[in-house]
């Protein structure tokens, strides 16, 4: 069941943590202690969280809430003028936000990051740029994966991002029937090796492509995927492997576009012009979703019990709903888009970092969320959205 156009996809990083636990920083003067993965698998209890590859102990530290900027990938959302989203960018890393994640294919997002990155070199202090992470993905065509094709695809990423190394490049691959993905990666390895990628991490993979990727050897830290209360689909067959393996999660789609919000409580979109439009991508394709879950009746009752646990701790629904997926043990990292100079939400993103939810919270959450159907069975594994 295909849901979304190709064009629009979004992704989601799995981090892993292994080894023994670790000092880090998720921002200027911000230090936290990171849960290791020792034995049975921990939630991550720090604002950082260490990525690691249990092969080749490539690891990389970013903040647990990640700034998504897909949505400068289109006018849909809106676009600010270049400078104005620099500044953006550079008051969410001064708050302590300083990782970012962007695509080959978003528009002028790896541009932007080459002004900021030259912005924080030129204005802020050395240990600020430390902490500043650029997380990108490669989306190529499945043609043929020479490493001539794959370097030059690289190199043009950290030209326009304006680094030596990209600090993690995140690989997807439209087609399984081309066994071709296996050689890009151990192009991009290679890449590695040479000091061009720090990381190497993939986006939406399913499960059974993963384990052949680690079986074959590439250093994989992460798997971006979809990931929400509503799609629930991660901690399947997926979380079980990363459970395995060290490989984590960094969702996306965790607050569904806006859906899981104020805004969409005790409205019916259902008739014309009765509640707020769907007018962007995002919110255009996690209606999908929600439709594929249970539909909009079940989905205010899904509103209903996030609302009574956000009033509980003084926090929007949409802090509540990213929380809930931070708290998966799977889970390491779980992006909120950023319409850069248009809208901030720095306080709400902070605010999802020090939110605690006791054991009452989780339990009527996953009750909720239950209710709908299992996308696993109505769509498939994670990543099968975008493949027909």
């Amino acid at each position: 069941m295909l849901l979304c156009a190709r064009s629009g996809a979004g992704a989601v990083m799995a981090t892993a943590a292994a080894g023994l636990p670790r000092r880090g920083r998720c921002g200027r003067r911000r230090r936290c202690t990171v849960a290791a993965a020792m034995g049975a698998p921990e939630v991550e209890k720090g604002k950082t969280a260490t990525v690691r590859s249990k092969a080749s102990g490539d690891a990389l530290e970013v903040c647990r809430v990640v700034n998504g900027m897909w949505q400068v990938s289109g006018a849909s959302w809106g676009r600010a003028a270049p400078a104005a989203a620099v500044d953006a960018m550079l008051a969410y890393a001064d708050a302590g936000l300083a990782t970012f994640d962007m695509a080959d294919i978003y528009g002028p997002a790896e541009d932007l990051y080459g002004m900021f990155i030259n912005k924080v070199r030129r204005e802020r202090p050395p240990e600020m740029l430390e902490e500043v992470r650029g997380l990108t993905k490669w989306v190529p065509p499945p043609v043929k994966m020479t490493r001539s094709f794959v370097e030059e695809n690289i190199n043009r990423s950290r030209k326009r991002m304006d680094v030596a190394a990209l600090d993690m490049l995140q690989f997807h691959w439209w087609d399984y029937a081309n066994p071709g993905y296996l050689d890009a990666l151990k192009h991009i390895t290679d890449l590695k090796e040479e000091g061009k990628i720090k990381t190497v991490a993939l986006t939406n993979f399913d499960t059974e492509r993963l384990q052949i990727i680690l079986e074959n050897g590439i250093p994989i830290v992460s798997n971006q995927v979809q990931h929400s209360i509503v799609d629930m689909r991660p901690q399947k067959k997926m979380a079980e492997l990363c459970d395995l393996t060290g490989v984590k999660l960094i969702t996306y789609g965790t607050v569904m576009g806006g859906l899981l919000s104020e805004k969409f409580l005790d409205t019916n979109i259902n008739i014309p012009f009765a509640g707020p439009p769907l007018n962007t991508p995002s919110l255009q394709k996690y209606k999908r979703m929600i439709d594929a879950w249970g539909g909009w009746s079940l989905f205010q009752a899904l509103l209903q019990t996030l609302k009574k646990v956000s009033l509980k701790h003084g926090v929007p629904i949409s802090t509540v709903a990213v929380r809930y997926i931070l708290n998966q043990t799977s889970v390491a990292g779980s992006m909120v888009g950023v319409r850069l100079g248009l809208s901030e939400h720095i306080r709400d993103s902070n605010a999802i970092l020090s939110l605690l939810l006791d054991e009452e919270d989780m339990g009527s959450i996953t009750e909720a969320s239950q209710r709908g159907r299992n996308l696993m069975e109505v769509i498939g594994d994670c990543g099968d959205e975008y493949r027909a």
